[in-house]
């Protein structure tokens, strides 16, 4: 068996971070699912922007919506909302099998709403008509003018994928978040056992902000995983919650944390490290292709994450003793991480740009 099939056996569903048109049709992303035990997708700005840019894969599709008179926003979306279906729909009978547990694909609202609470509202509700799949996600950042719209989402019956979580105080703002829209949506009269959230933890780029302050400290490269552990912690605690309990006797599933960022950003790291580290029960691990290959040859499947949480306490205290911020350092990981998907999605509109007027010229 796939170790990544092993993780499900496990309860920790492993997510593909990364879309591409290739995947689907060349069959590949169906034989991940059936042979790796893949369980979702997901994508950002970022992994489109790569692939525009450096292949000639979606060049029909962009020349075609070029000459219709689409902007380079509408095509974009019009790519990315086709591919998702499309990943969707091979994810459907899992998605089937699970009740609506798994099988599930991200599709982010744009980047640059992130401090735009209305503006994220209105693009979550347009992309998620537009998709029309049950299993589809909308990911939404989680800023603090995220948090609303993540309410207003989950209250409609919307799957929201939260993002760019680095600190336990602001996830523990999203658990708030997650808890009033299905409260809304369950004292509404409408069914809230089909609504699916999972709410993305951010990893190697905490260590990858740290370490650089740390230098050979014994801390280095354990600061990540002791927050991630730290965040899974909470995410326990909530479960224990009469509010909680409320909303499961009335058949809502968990809002599960996802481990993202999981690639090493250290070359002395063994490549599956933060996976090894936080493979834990009612969790997703997103894994670009790198790291699920990695993975896949060489990763050691077994609930490890009890180990972390037993030290994560006395680890985030010597950060402390050490004179190093770690809510100084999140601070930072959410504005940098706003900051760059919204500079990757004006690099992939402008890529878009550039080349419609190159095919038009061919």
């Amino acid at each position: 068996m796939s170790p990544l099939a092993r993780l499900g056996e496990l309860g920790q569903s492993p997510w593909y971070d990364h879309i591409t048109r290739d995947l689907i049709t060349t069959g590949e992303l169906a034989r991940l699912i059936a042979e790796d035990g893949l369980r979702g997708m997901t994508s950002n700005p970022t992994i489109f922007e790569k692939t525009v840019e450096g292949s000639r894969l979606y060049d029909d599709d962009i020349r075609s919506l070029a000459d219709q008179g689409r902007s380079p926003g509408q095509i974009f979306e019009a790519i990315a909302v086709a591919d998702v279906r499309a990943a969707c729909d091979l994810f459907r009978p899992l998605y089937d099998a699970t009740d609506g547990a798994d099988g599930l694909v991200s599709l982010e609202v744009s980047p640059e709403l992130a401090n735009d609470s209305d503006g994220t509202i209105h693009e979550a509700e347009r992309l998620w008509d537009a998709l029309d799949r049950p299993n589809a996600m909308i990911k939404i950042p989680g800023t603090s003018a995220g948090l609303p719209a993540i309410t207003h989402c989950l209250a409609r019956g919307i799957n929201v994928n939260v993002t760019l979580l680095f600190s336990t105080e602001r996830y523990a703002e999203v658990i708030e978040a997650f808890l009033v829209g299905l409260t809304r949506r369950y004292e509404s009269g409408e069914p809230v056992g089909r609504v699916t959230s999972v709410a993305s933890f951010f990893v190697s780029r905490v260590d990858a902000r740290i370490d650089p302050i740390l230098g050979d400290h014994p801390l280095r490269s354990r600061i990540a995983i002791a927050n991630a552990c730290a965040a899974y912690r909470l995410f326990e605690w909530s479960l224990g919650t009469p509010r909680w309990h409320a909303l499961a006797r009335a058949g809502a599933r968990p809002q599960r944390p996802l481990w993202a960022s999981t690639s090493t950003k250290d070359p002395r790291l063994p490549d599956t490290y933060y996976v090894e580290a936080l493979v834990a029960s009612r969790t997703v691990t997103t894994l670009p292709p790198d790291t699920f290959a990695a993975y896949r040859d060489h990763g050691h499947p077994a609930v490890r994450i009890h180990e972390g949480m037993a030290e994560a306490p006395e680890l985030l205290a010597a950060l402390g003793t050490a004179g190093v911020s770690l809510a100084d350092a999140t601070r930072a990981l959410e504005e940098d991480g706003v900051a760059k998907f919204a500079a990757s999605y004006r690099s992939l509109l402008a890529g878009i740009e550039a080349k419609a007027g190159e095919l038009a010229r061919t």
